[in-house]
This record gives C-alpha cells, structure tokens and sequence, in this order.
C-alpha cells in the first residue's frame, strides 16, 4: 500500500510543535564571552544541543555528544552512511521584533521567533521524519546519522570537531536552505579593511565613533557615529527630508556630542539587496561633511567603495559566473574610534573562477594599499557543487516533485550549509518556493504547514535514500 506521507506527517504536528517550542526558548547564540571548558561556545548552543537529544533519547534513538558542540542521531545499518546535516545554533535577535524572539508565538498560521526558519524549525522537520521513517517500519539499508552542530552561523567548530573523531557520511542533505534543492554554494569569505594612521589635523567636525553590525553574515539594521563640532544650522531639516527620501529612520540628538542613528533593514549577508545597509546609508549621509582627516577617509572609503554595490563593482571584485552566478558583497561589522580600531568587515560570497586571495588583492587595489591594509579574517570555504546527475540530487529533485506537482531544478545560492562538508552533500528545503526569506532577520518566521510538508518531503526522500 502507498504511504499518504502528508497524512503521516500531519499526525505528528502537536508533539512537533511542542518539541519545537522547547527548543525556540533557549538562546542559543554563540556566546564565547561566556565560555568555560566544557562549553568552549557558552552554554547556550550547548544546551539547545542538549535538548535536541534529549527529544531522540526519549523516542528510543541512539545518540551521541561530541564535546557539547556537535551531535548525532543514529538510525539504520549498512556498508553506507546517510546524512542528515541540521544546525541548533542561531544568529543574534538583533532590534525590530514584535515579539519576544525567544518565547515562540503562533500567529496566523505562522510560528515566530529566532531560528524558526534556520534552523530549528527544519531541522525538527528532518527528526520528526526520521521518527516517521523508523515507526513506520520501512526498510533501511544503510546507516543514517542526523549530526547536529552548534556553530553554523559563525566558524563551524562542532561540525569541524565532529569530523575529527568521527566517520563522515557518504552523501546526505542539509534542511538548512529552500526547496527544490541547493546542490551549488559560492565561496564564502570575510575580508578585513583597516584603516592605517592619519594625521591629525584641525577640523570642523570630529568623528569619535562610528559602529554598526553584529554578525560577519548578517547586513546591519543599525548604525550610529558619535560627533563633535559644530554641525551646519539647517542640518537637522536637511537630514530629516534625506532619511524620508532614503527610506530609512534617522534619530539625531544634538549636543557636545551629537550622535545620529539610522535604521534600516537587516537580511542575510548572501542577498544584500534584502536589506538597507544602516551604516553605508550613514556614511553617505556624512561623508562630505568636514571632517577630521580620519574620520573624512573612512567615510569616504564607506561611501565611494560600500554604499549601494552589492555586486562589489566599486571594490573592482564583481564577478559572474554561468552556473553559480554573481558575486556578492555585503559590508556587515563596521568600527570606527579616534584612538582605536579603525576598520570594516567585507563578507563576500563568490562563485567559481575567482578565490579569496584574488579577491583580497582587488579590494586592496580600489582602496588603495597606502591607507588602508586587507586581510582575509578567518578562512575561505571554497565552492561547492554536486552535479545535476547525481542519484542524491536525482532522488531529491524527483521526490519535490512528487510531493509539490513544481518541476524540480538545480539551484546556487551564497549561502553556506552543512550540506558543503562533503563531497555528495547538498542543501534540501525547508523554505517553500515564493515564500519570503525572513532568515537572520526580525519576526523570523515559519508557516506550520510548511513544517508539516517538509516532514512528509524528507521522510519520503530518506526512506527512497536508504531503501
């Protein structure tokens, strides 16, 4: 007899919901300011790690702790091993939400709060089919190992520490992205501009503080420069009618110091044009004014080089290729204090035909190499892609299919998964095709029926995987 995967799926939306609930409570934030030996990332990841296998111990799976940051769901047995690639981590709430990020709420059919779509809520879906695979008694000939990590969003120490003291999987798939498939990722790389000595000199304006973002893969929704100095009278009117016709929000308070802060709109760094880059919007705002030679040349190297060029066409790095498409650039961590650091942090995804040392020799080349030194911060993950020919890729696309009545296709995005640790890995939903992308922004959210269908979708596709 046929399964109807969405009834099956649709049974189990209660206990989902609640399971999910539970772990959209914890804050689960890296938080190394907070980091003691058994939790080298802070408790949180650790603890929402903690309550992802706790849910599996207490339906009967067998499961594994790597040192608090990594974790495995094990199912099945045979000469190869599946896997399934989840994240419990999250990115900071950041400003502008409605509700509470860490007490979900459901509305209108939607659930919200922090990590709902990336990646607690698919994730959860990726378990609940894995439950719904083995209740129902399918066969499995092969291992299935649901391996979770706590750092996704930021350098990837669980999945790097789990890799050195276990098997990695033969081929497996991340419900880290959008439906029908990721099976292509740009490179991805942060690159530090610091800004090298200025004389001083006198001026009208002092800038004594420039700051704006949070995370290197997230645009900053907000920005704030401190200044000193005399500000021209009409520039409170002036600033106002700009940040109408900009669309942003501007707040200036006028004293000894003055500060101004914009705000506008955050997205994930892999789409720049999703967002309103707050301290680019600022530095444009500011840069001709008469500043202090430092100040002056950060503002201007913020405006001329960052402002509105997602593509990076003004940092000379724009760059297109045919199957994985455009560069992108986004300006996320900006720092800026008279007698400190003086710097802005650049996260570039990039396709194949280009790499990151390239890449740090162009930007250095715009900016110029005599005021200001490029560094690459952190390493570079190469590109990834598993060929449309694949049996992985085959078997998902044609399991979309099935489920959605939407033609499956291949799909690149600059985002980074899990699903790029291997060789046969890709990324597989949980976001439906046409629905927004609220990913590391405010009032994240999920629809529930789509939690529930990507049940029944990664069900299916495990179980036609592992037959």
């Amino acid at each position: 007899m046929a399964i109807n995967w969405q009834q099956e799926a649709e049974k189990l939306e209660p206990q989902l919901l609640s399971d999910l609930t539970t772990l959209l409570k914890i804050n689960s934030e890296r938080d190394t300011a907070h980091k003691t030996a058994e939790y080298p990332l802070g408790p949180g990841p650790a603890k929402a790690l903690d309550a992802f296998l706790a849910i599996a111990e207490r339906d009967g799976f067998k499961t594994l702790n790597v040192d608090h940051v990594a974790g495995r769901i094990e199912l099945g047995s045979g000469p190869e091993t599946l896997g399934l690639f989840g994240h419990v981590d999250v990115v900071p709430a950041g400003p502008g939400w409605q509700t509470d990020p860490f007490d979900p709420v459901i509305r209108d059919g939607k659930i919200y709060g922090r990590g709902t779509s990336d990646d607690k809520g698919p994730s959860i879906a990726a378990y609940y089919a894995l439950k719904l695979v083995r209740d129902l008694g399918l066969p499995i000939n092969k291992k299935i190992h649901f391996i979770l990590g706590t750092d996704e969003e930021s350098d990837w120490v669980g999945m790097h520490r789990y890799l050195e003291s276990e098997p990695a999987p033969d081929f497996g798939f991340s419900p880290d992205a959008e439906f029908p498939i990721i099976n292509g990722e740009k490179g991805i790389a942060s690159f530090k501009i610091v800004q090298k000595p200025v004389a001083a000199a006198e001026a009208q304006l002092t800038l004594n503080e420039f700051s704006a973002g949070i995370r290197p893969n997230m645009v900053p929704q907000e920005a704030k420069a401190t200044i000193t100095g005399d500000l021209p009278e009409s520039f409170a009117t002036q600033v106002n009618d700009w940040a109408d016709q900009q669309g942003v929000k501007l707040t200036l308070t006028l004293g000894n110091p003055t500060t101004i802060e914009i705000v506008g709109k955050g997205a994930h760094a892999q789409e720049p044009k999703d967002g309103k880059n707050a301290a680019t919007y600022l530095a444009s705002l500011l840069a001709d004014l008469p500043f202090d030679p430092a100040g002056k040349a950060y503002l201007t190297m913020v405006a001329k080089y960052l402002h509105l060029d997602s593509r990076g066409h003004h940092l000379g790095i724009n760059y297109t290729d045919k199957l994985m498409g455009e560069l992108t650039a986004s300006p996320d961590i900006f720092t800026f204090t008279q007698d400190g650091e003086q710097s802005v942090l650049v996260n570039v995804r990039y396709p194949q035909g280009t790499d990151a040392d390239k890449i740090r020799d162009q930007i250095e080349s715009a900016v110029g190499a005599e005021q200001f030194d490029v560094t690459l911060s952190g390493h570079a993950q190469e590109p990834h892609y598993v060929p449309g020919d694949d049996p992985l890729v085959k078997t998902l696309l044609q399991t979309f299919t099935d489920h959605t009545g939407i033609a499956g296709h291949e799909q690149v995005i600059g985002g980074g998964t899990y699903g790029r640790i291997i060789k046969r890995g890709v990324a597989f939903g949980a976001q439906m095709p046409g629905q927004e992308n609220v990913m590391h922004q405010a009032n994240e959210y999920m629809p529930i029926k789509d939690i529930i269908t990507a049940v029944a979708i990664y069900a299916d596709a495990i179980s036609r995987l592992v037959k």
